[in-house]
C-alpha cells in the first residue's frame, strides 16, 4: 500500500447550551409582616419629616425680629432695619440680594452687604454711608455727596460749603441728582478760595458768589473753572478802577460780560 499521511480527525461535538436544572434557585418569599413593617417605617419617616417641616415653618424662633447692623454713621440702626424690610419674615424667605438692593435704594447708603444664617443672629447687615460734600438749600436743606446724590441732612456739620438757590420755584427732593459738574465746580471754587462759605446757584447762570467788593459773579455749569477764574481776575483788574460792576457773567470764558452800576470818574 502506498504510504499516506494519515491525519487523525477529531470530531467536535457542538456545545449545546446547558439545560436549566430542575428545581433551580428559589425566590425568597417575604412575609406579610415584613412588607407591612417597611411600609410602616416609610410612613413614619414621611410623617416625621412633615412634622419637622411644620415646626420649622411655624416656630417663632425662625421669624426675624431683630438684625445685627454695622457700619452706620449718620443713619440709625432702627432706620436701617426698617428700610431692609425683613421684619417678621421667615428666614427661608429672605433673599440677601433683594435686601441689599432695597438698602442701596436709600440715598444715604452707598453699599450694603447682607448675610443670612441661623439663630440667634439670623441676619447681619453691613452698610457704607455716603459722605456729604456740601449743603444744598432749595426750599429745604439737604446734603449732596461728591456724585451729586441728594440725601436727607442728618445733622449739622460745620465746615461744609453751602449752595443757596434763591429763586427756586419748587423745593428739591431727597434722591434727586445735582449735575456732577456743578458739585465739582463748587468744590474747586472752595479749594481756590477757602474763605468762601456760601455759593449761589441759578438755573441759567449756574454757580455764583457775592464778591466782597460789591458785585455777583456767575461761573455757569462749573466746567473749566481754572480758566474762568483766570479770565475773571484779569477782567476785574481791567475794569475795577473805571466802573462798579453789578454782575459779571463768566459762563463762557471767551465771551464774558458784565453790568455796570456806576462809573468811577
Amino acid at each position: 500500500m502506498p504510504l499516506r499521511s494519515a491525519r487523525r480527525q477529531v470530531r467536535r461535538k457542538p456545545i449545546s447550551p446547558s439545560q436549566p436544572q430542575k428545581g433551580g434557585v428559589r425566590r425568597r418569599r417575604r412575609s406579610l409582616w415584613q412588607v407591612l413593617n417597611w411600609q410602616f417605617v416609610s410612613a413614619l419617616m414621611v410623617a416625621g419629616c412633615g412634622a419637622l417641616l411644620y415646626l420649622f415653618l411655624s416656630m417663632d424662633a425662625f421669624y426675624i425680629k431683630a438684625v445685627a447692623i454695622g457700619g452706620e454713621r449718620y443713619l440709625t440702626r432702627e432706620e436701617i432695619f426698617r428700610d431692609s424690610d425683613v421684619a417678621m419674615q421667615h428666614i427661608l424667605w429672605v433673599d440677601p440680594q433683594d435686601v441689599e438692593r432695597r438698602l442701596e435704594e436709600v440715598p444715604n447708603i452707598a453699599d450694603a452687604t447682607v448675610l443670612v444664617g441661623w439663630p440667634p443672629t439670623m441676619v447681619q447687615i453691613l452698610v457704607v454711608e455716603r459722605e456729604p460734600a456740601l449743603i444744598w438749600e432749595q426750599g429745604i436743606r439737604v446734603w449732596v455727596d461728591v456724585n451729586g446724590i441728594v440725601m436727607k441732612q442728618r445733622e449739622d456739620l460745620t465746615g461744609l460749603l453751602r449752595i443757596v438757590v434763591p429763586n427756586a420755584t419748587e423745593p428739591i427732593s431727597v434722591g434727586q441728582r445735582i449735575p456732577k459738574t456743578i458739585v465739582d465746580g463748587a468744590l474747586q471754587l472752595r479749594l481756590r478760595y477757602p474763605n468762601i462759605d456760601v455759593l449761589l446757584y441759578d438755573a441759567v447762570k449756574g454757580l455764583g458768589y457775592h464778591d466782597g467788593r460789591g458785585w455777583t459773579v456767575w461761573f455757569g455749569s462749573g466746567e473749566d473753572m481754572d480758566t474762568k477764574l483766570r479770565v475773571y481776575n484779569a477782567l476785574v483788574a481791567e475794569i475795577v478802577d473805571e466802573v462798579q460792576p453789578g454782575e459779571i457773567v463768566m459762563s463762557d470764558p471767551d465771551r464774558p460780560y458784565y453790568t455796570v452800576l456806576w462809573r468811577k470818574s
